[in-house]
């Protein structure tokens, strides 16, 4: 723990593109995430893209909330420092519960799920990192989608192809035993969003991507 502009500030993540840390702020829990520079890059070069990327996933972060997918509430952006200062959700992860509830609890879930993921992709919006990781439940059962910092705006069947198939891998990988119940229900509530025919469409995408083994890592380094 250490301080922040006055403020205590504690470490609860560390990822390779940022750090999220537990802050008080006007006498509420709030999240503060910090896009760390990195040593490698120009300093120029570095600054702009991590005050684009900052700027991206804050625009992604309030469009997803407009196309009715619950997310944090942001409370400020700093470009200059690449920070973004945003609610604090409480609840479990919804990598934690999943295993924890009963067959029908966990499809209606799923099924929660798979309607927001059809919300994002109807408006356009691609999160780019779908894991139950990714996704709190709160204490009035809606789940909050979080961390849009690999997100993108694109209509393309490929991507939102890819944003499921990473989606199905994610339960594969961390709920091997339910992970076939879990994902049928996740596309049922897609259907629901998107349509039969538009989701249909996905759903071949992804067969497409498994079948070609391209992973979301190869998709990254190919944008790059």
């Amino acid at each position: 723990m250490k301080m922040h502009g006055g403020l205590q500030e504690m470490l609860v993540r560390k990822g390779a593109e940022a750090s999220l840390f537990l802050e008080e702020w006007q006498g509420n829990q709030v999240i503060l995430k910090h896009r760390i520079p990195k040593k490698y890059r120009h300093p120029q070069i570095d600054g702009r893209i991590r005050s684009y990327r900052t700027l991206h996933e804050s625009q992604l972060l309030h469009e997803a909330k407009v196309a009715g997918v619950p997310t944090p509430v942001i409370f400020s952006v700093d470009l200059h420092e690449s920070k973004i200062l945003m609610e604090f959700i409480e609840g479990p992860r919804v990598k934690e519960l999943l295993i924890t509830l009963s067959l029908e609890a966990r499809t209606l879930l799923c099924r929660q799920i798979g309607r927001m993921i059809g919300c994002l992709h109807k408006n356009h919006i691609i999160h780019g990192d779908l894991t139950t990781s990714n996704m709190i439940l709160t204490g009035d059962g809606r789940v909050v989608f979080l961390d849009f910092g690999l997100g993108e705006k694109t209509a393309a069947l490929e991507s939102r192809g890819v944003d499921l198939h990473l989606m199905k891998r994610a339960f594969q990988s961390t709920h091997f035993r339910i992970a076939e119940t879990c994902f049928a229900a996740i596309l049922e509530g897609y259907v629901d969003v998107l349509g039969k025919i538009l989701a249909n469409r996905v759903v071949k995408k992804i067969r497409e991507i498994e079948l070609r083994g391209r992973y979301i890592s190869g998709r990254s380094e190919h944008e790059h």
